[in-house]
């Protein structure tokens, strides 16, 4: 994995989607991505149809479990 040009969503101008570089750091399951964009740990899934990422950092926003916080 590594980093690459992918969709944001936050970068989204109303209908239109934005290109951006967001790191994808491991397959998590069936087209499911766990991606980092401003360091913020996220979902993505991948678009075979035009061959990128388009990575959630808007809903998709993965948070450290209370166990994780205290380490």
């Amino acid at each position: 994995m590594g980093k690459c040009e992918c969709y944001i969503h936050s970068l989204k101008q109303g209908e239109k989607h934005v290109l951006g570089e967001a790191r994808i750091i491991k397959h998590l399951g069936d087209n499911d991505y766990l991606a980092e964009y401003n360091g913020v740990r996220c979902h993505a899934i991948f678009n075979p149809f035009v061959g990128k990422f388009f990575v959630d950092d808007v809903y998709g926003i993965v948070r450290k479990s209370p166990a994780d916080r205290t380490r």
